[in-house]
C-alpha cells in the first residue's frame, strides 16, 4: 500500500508506483470525490479520448428524415 502525507498548504503528492499506472501527467486534472469515510481521486478524461472505448459494432440507426 502506497501513502502519502498532507503538506501544510494540504497539498498530497502521487507517489510514483501510482502515476505511472494510471498515466498522470502534470497539469491532469484528477475529480475529487469525498465519500463517507475517504476520499477518491479520479483521472478526468477529454471526451476525444473516450472516443471508440466501447467495444463492438456501431448499432445506432439514424431516422431517414433527420441530417
Amino acid at each position: 500500500m502506497d501513502v502519502s502525507t498532507v503538506s501544510p498548504k494540504y497539498q498530497v503528492v502521487i507517489p510514483k508506483r501510482v502515476r505511472e499506472q494510471f498515466d498522470l501527467k502534470p497539469g491532469q486534472v484528477l475529480q475529487v470525490i469525498a465519500l463517507p469515510g475517504r476520499i477518491e481521486l479520479v483521472p478526468s478524461r477529454s471526451v476525444s479520448a473516450l472516443r471508440g472505448f466501447l467495444e463492438g459494432e456501431n448499432t445506432f440507426e439514424r431516422e431517414s428524415d433527420r441530417l
